[in-house]
């Protein structure tokens, strides 16, 4: 994918689609390759160049090829990415949004974070870098098995802190990405923030790694396209209903039960609003005392209150009395929930 040829043709931009006005029950019903969606010429294949601009500076010259399908990933073998379809259209966005509760790389800023992290995806399969003896000493065995949940030590610094949920601790090839991506971040400060954790250790490695591939030609070059959207006959609510199945559970116990503390699905007021809203309203505002108390990370105060806030939506609570009531238990009941967290009692991420 090269954006520089199409920027001349602000036509092609422009996709016409017919379902657009259609409602959810209707757009659901539709099979991925109805939707004939296009990713060249279009206003996301614009927003999709800044990691080459990204990778350009950093002096890499690799330039994966991306494609829509229906989730993020970077197929192994293959030194490209793919992009979900929901991007490609702004209904599609609201659609994901109702369905899922949030929108995946839905702004600018989250999508080159994880743009950064598939990007080391494809430069680890573009260099064949997971078979070298270096890179195994320090991340793993690439040939792990991929679990369908790991379990996260909040306090470890042998990891860096990107994409949220802890998630290089979930495998070497995984933590390689994630550290990757931490490196390429333009004007990041990570020789400072990481400096005295074991995670250093393995940004220098990057650092010297990714100097060492300066002019030197990729060993795999294919620019297949893995399950493309134009091939797939899966309709939008099988696909849906698999992803909630897969992604849509919060499964400790513990913090439902400090959230039904604080919240309620039967409040007495029936514009009483929503536990979440409250959550990421009082989100910058405590985030810090709350790490405070509870002697942990800011890190992992946010991570614990993106996913209450998930939850929250998924249980459908409310506050239960005034708002500065809430608000006051919503801290208590983080710092316990934190507690938890830290102390690896909830603690099953889902992937």
């Amino acid at each position: 994918m090269d954006v520089r040829s199409t920027r001349s043709s602000p036509s092609r931009t422009r996709q016409r689609h017919s379902w657009v006005r259609l409602p959810d029950e209707q757009l659901l019903q539709l099979r991925f390759c109805d939707l004939q969606l296009k990713l060249p010429g279009s206003a996301l294949e614009r927003r999709l160049q800044h990691i080459y601009d990204e990778l350009q500076r950093r002096g890499i010259g690799l330039r994966p090829h991306m494609w829509l399908a229906e989730e993020w990933f970077s197929p192994d073998g293959i030194p490209g990415i793919a992009v979900p379809f929901y991007l490609a259209h702004p209904r599609l966005m609201q659609l994901e949004r109702h369905q899922m509760k949030q929108v995946e790389g839905g702004n600018a800023n989250w999508l080159r974070r994880i743009l950064r992290h598939e990007a080391g995806h494809a430069i680890d399969t573009a260099y064949r870098l997971r078979y070298r003896r270096a890179w195994r000493e320090v991340f793993g065995p690439p040939g792990k098995p991929y679990p369908d949940s790991y379990q996260v030590r909040p306090a470890s610094r042998r990891y860096v802190h990107h994409l949220g949920d802890w998630y290089a601790q979930s495998h070497p090839t995984e933590d390689f990405a994630e550290t990757f991506a931490v490196w390429l971040k333009p004007h990041s400060d990570w020789r400072r923030s990481y400096a005295g954790w074991p995670a250093y250790d393995k940004l220098l490695f990057v650092d010297d790694l990714m100097h060492s591939l300066r002019d030197v030609p990729p060993l795999v070059r294919s620019r297949a396209h893995i399950e493309p959207l134009c091939d797939n006959r899966t309709c939008l609510a099988d696909h849906y209903a698999a992803k909630v199945a897969r992604y849509g559970q919060y499964p400790p116990s513990d913090a439902d039960a400090l959230l039904r503390r604080v919240f309620t699905c039967r409040p007495a007021r029936e514009r009483a609003p929503r536990a979440s809203a409250l959550l990421r309203e009082c989100r910058t505002r405590v985030a810090t005392a709350v790490a405070n108390e509870a002697g942990v990370d800011r890190y992992t105060v946010h991570q614990v209150l993106r996913r209450a806030i998930g939850r929250c939506d998924e249980l459908q609570l409310r506050a239960r009395g005034a708002r500065r009531t809430a608000m006051r238990d919503a801290r208590t009941m983080l710092v316990k929930l934190v507690g938890l967290v830290a102390a690896n009692r909830v603690t099953s991420i889902k992937l």
